[in-house]
């Protein structure tokens, strides 16, 4: 793997991650505290279909 690929990658989460709360902060602050009220096992739910999502992602683009 190319490490200019790997920071590459990671440079675009931030920028996606950052785009939420940049543009709707109230709706991101809902959104989080909403978050903190789901239970551990639904929050490992997420996780881990973000994660399937993710490697899917990268088996097709790859």
């Amino acid at each position: 793997m190319d490490w200019d690929v790997l920071w590459s990658a990671l440079a675009l989460v931030l920028v996606l991650e950052g785009l939420f709360p940049f543009l709707s902060p109230q709706g991101w602050r809902q959104t989080f505290l909403k978050l903190l009220q789901l239970r551990d096992g639904q929050l490992r739910f997420f996780g881990l279909t973000s994660i399937l999502l993710g490697l899917l992602t990268l088996w097709f683009v790859s």
